[in-house]
């Protein structure tokens, strides 16, 4: 069409050597604008690396994620410091004229900010597929009520090597200071478990609060209680040492103890000697759980047998016994059983340097008022729980 338009109206029709002339000219166009159209057709071929900078830049200032992928060039500098700001001074900033400098600064840290953004919230996105949360966070299924200075964190430390067992590591004193916060915030402070896990926490104040027992019982009368014992006189100095340790100037554990040394009236008012009465709390809390939900941890024996007493923890939870003698070694300087050595750890796991601290020297006429003191307590103990813990 474009030979016979042309023929028509330059040259003559008579004229043969016009015509070839012509047939020549029109076909080097056709060729002429077929090259051009290929070229301006590949993006390879015509874009600059100041233009792929420039249309990556582009792209994440208007959120064009999936466009992004795709360049080159973002994919090489996402994440790269140097390569943006490589970016960033380069695109469109050409022309070195003293007019455009600002302008062109102006450019650079705004692109620069915008890849910055985008870098990070990548990276963020990122990270959380990367650690995926499994289990859900659920209330406890046991917990360690008491007592204090019984041995309760090394229970805690020790059935946590079992892997069906997840615990708190701290006490979150739910039953007894923080009721009125929920169980929305008690249950956000668990660790998140698998359904044929255990949750556990330890609060060994518990066992002595009042409130407790029906508290524990009204969220639930499934739920498994684990109670450490100990010699009610030894855990008594325990306890002051502790209390010495923070407080130096307080009275000395024989004023605190008694009311009256001489006539022997021990003044059961004071907490660490109230504690001890293991009878008259048990009292309370059997009248919301059965007694074949509470166990008892003798606080002696899981220092001379810690795998028997673990062995027996986890026949209560219904766990299998995984924990065992293997796990454990005697540390002869705390004077207390620590966990050995994890294969992910170099060192050995014991508890903390306020576990095992001397205890404060009592004069033994005093232990022997306070035994005397104890003994029923004890008895009418040993024959609720049916065992003898031989404290006497």
């Amino acid at each position: 069409m474009a030979y016979r338009f042309l023929s028509s109206r330059v040259v003559p029709s008579s004229s043969r050597l016009s015509r070839r002339f012509l047939f020549i000219f029109t076909l080097s166009l056709s060729f002429t604008y077929l090259c051009y159209s290929l070229i301006f057709c590949s993006d390879t071929t015509m874009q600059s690396p100041s233009y792929e900078q420039h249309r990556c830049l582009l792209f994440q200032n208007v959120g064009g994620k999936k466009l992004l992928q795709k360049s080159h060039y973002c994919t090489m500098t996402r994440g790269d410091p140097k390569g943006l700001r490589d970016a960033a001074s380069n695109v469109g900033l050409t022309h070195k004229g003293p007019s455009t400098s600002q302008n062109q600064s102006k450019h650079s840290a705004a692109f620069l900010n915008i890849a910055r953004s985008t870098a990070a919230r990548d990276q963020k996105a990122k990270n959380n597929t990367a650690t995926p949360k499994f289990g859900n966070k659920k209330l406890p299924n046991s917990i360690i009520v008491g007592v204090k200075k019984g041995g309760t964190r090394a229970v805690l430390e020790f059935i946590r090597v079992h892997p069906d067992v997840r615990a708190m590591g701290t006490e979150p004193h739910f039953f007894d200071r923080n009721f009125d916060k929920g169980l929305d915030w008690y249950r956000s402070l668990m660790p998140r478990t698998l359904d044929t896990q255990i949750t556990m926490e330890k609060t060994p104040s518990y066992f002595v609060t009042k409130e407790a027992p029906k508290r524990i019982s009204n969220l639930s009368r499934d739920t498994k209680l684990i109670v450490v014992v100990r010699n009610p006189v030894t855990r008594a100095i325990s306890d002051y040492t502790q209390t010495l340790s923070k407080k130096p100037d307080i009275p000395s554990f024989e004023d605190l103890a008694f009311k009256n040394r001489s006539l022997g009236l021990v003044d059961t008012s004071w907490n660490a000697i109230r504690i001890g009465m293991y009878v008259l709390h048990l009292e309370n809390w059997l009248q919301y759980f059965p007694l074949s939900q509470i166990h008892f941890v003798s606080g002696e024996r899981l220092i001379t047998d810690p795998a028997g007493e673990l062995g027996r923890i986890q026949d209560f939870l219904g766990l299998k016994r995984i924990v065992t003698d293997k796990h454990f070694y005697f540390n002869k300087t705390k004077g207390f059983p620590c966990l050995k050595k994890p294969e992910s750890s170099s060192l050995p796991r014991c508890l903390g340097k306020s576990k095992g601290r001397t205890h404060v020297q009592i004069d033994q006429e005093v232990i022997e008022q306070l035994r005397d003191f104890y003994r029923p307590y004890n008895f009418r103990f040993y024959e609720m729980v049916g065992h003898n813990f031989r404290w006497d």
